[in-house]
């Protein structure tokens, strides 16, 4: 099946320019494609994983990916689906992020393969070796403010007030493309829908300094924004984005993001994310319409999705932990295991080696009062690391620590709380 045409079957063509002149172009050329990252943090999220995932899927097809990290752009800021001002970081924090980023994209697309491995590269290379003037001559007479501002981008911005910095994003981007172009032989440029008019002023540039007489033959392609059913935004948790550094967002957190997918979502999630045949998605369909209760569609796509970004170690772990809490063996945890299943909890620090159950559920804030303490021990409603007490004697002591670390304590049936002991 030609490339374009399993990205359309999988709902992943937004827009394209020339599709029948992509389509040949594909076929006739082992073609060098792009996409850019700028380091507006230390880690992407999952919010970037279409795009890393369409240079793999042009990977597997037989093309070459260009990972291009915007050290140089992310110090401007784009304006494209912001309403607001980015706040400029200082440049040996965004250099930080570069190399950070960089080691990210190298864990899901091949660098190694001789016929097509992917190629970093980074953007400051260039731009910071750039004078005004240079990009004043050579660049920006390519473009007219009246271009410029007929761009979604940049009119949606022109309302809340937009800076000549951010004005200037679409002009360095379509540098990039042109640069790519010239040394790399990179005739595709992909991106998310919001990326549109900045890829194609890449495009514009490149005609326009394409020598007379040769033909510019490049090309553009964005994915759609991924949208959830319930209408919040892909990719946020009420403990906020969800990240690819597993110090940022855990293996196990990221697993329970996927498997918590709605019904509604889940069978586009699987076609967009994961590299599963379309006649295996089209089983978990059935599944998922047959019977939704058993989730097969959710944890399917869970266990890709942690397996990819992650490990296979990784992706038992957080299955481990999701089973030990569901089934409420929380002694077959380790520390780490620990540290991740229960990282949103309220936890309180204990000093003291032993001390009584009922103190502990008072100054932990557990129970409010000796009183209510009492109560919920006797009516059964206090578990510790899984297992039921009821004696309002009982002393806390170095058997209840996990690892020599944690006490879990339970509050009736969901009410967790982590005890760190010094």
């Amino acid at each position: 099946m030609h490339i374009l045409d399993e990205l359309k079957q999988r709902g992943l063509i937004n827009q394209v320019t020339d599709e029948e002149g992509l389509r040949k172009h594909l076929e006739e050329n082992q073609v060098s494609l792009y996409c850019g990252f700028d380091p507006t943090a230390d880690s992407l999220h999952i919010g970037h994983l279409l795009p890393i995932l369409m240079l793999k899927r042009f990977q597997m097809a037989g093309h070459r990916p260009i990972a291009l990290v915007g050290g140089g752009t992310g110090m401007i800021g784009d304006p494209s689906g912001r309403n607001e001002e980015r706040q400029l970081n200082d440049a040996s924090i965004v250099q930080q992020w570069t190399e950070d980023i960089k080691g990210q994209l190298s864990k899901l697309i091949d660098f190694d393969d001789e016929k097509k491995g992917a190629v970093a590269v980074n953007n400051f290379d260039w731009l910071s070796k750039m004078s005004v003037i240079d990009l004043l001559r050579d660049y920006g007479k390519h473009f007219s403010v009246n271009y410029m501002l007929a761009k979604e981008s940049v009119e949606a911005r022109i309302r809340q007030g937009i800076s000549y910095t951010e004005f200037t994003y679409m002009i360095l981007q379509s540098l990039d493309f042109q640069r790519l172009y010239q040394l790399e032989n990179c005739t595709l440029q992909i991106g998310g829908s919001d990326q549109w008019g900045n890829i194609t002023a890449g495009l514009e540039l490149i005609r326009r300094t394409t020598e007379e007489g040769e033909e510019a033959k490049a090309f553009g392609l964005t994915v759609p924004l991924v949208t959830k059913a319930d209408g919040t935004k892909f990719g946020k948790t009420a403990g906020g984005a969800i990240w690819l550094d597993a110090d940022k967002t855990s293996p196990y957190e990221f697993y329970q993001f996927w498997i918590n997918a709605d019904d509604r979502d889940v069978v586009k999630f699987l076609k967009s994310f994961t590299f599963l045949s379309l006649e295996e998605i089209a089983e978990l369909e059935k599944e998922v319409q047959e019977r939704p209760e058993q989730r097969k569609a959710q944890q399917r796509l869970a266990e890709e999705m942690t397996k990819l970004v992650h490990s296979e170690e990784a992706l038992q772990q957080a299955v481990r932990i999701s089973k030990a809490l569901f089934e409420g063996d929380i002694k077959a945890l380790n520390a780490n295991e620990i540290e991740q299943g229960f990282k949103d909890v309220p936890s309180y620090e204990l000093e003291e080696n032993s001390i009584g159950l009922v103190d502990l559920l008072v100054v932990s804030k557990i129970s409010s009062s000796k009183r209510q303490a009492r109560e919920d021990i006797t009516n059964g409603a206090i578990y510790i690391n899984g297992e039921r007490q009821q004696d309002t004697a009982y002393e806390i002591t170095d058997e209840d620590k996990l690892d020599g670390l944690f006490t879990i304590i339970r509050r009736g049936k969901k009410k967790y709380f982590l005890i760190r002991h010094q």
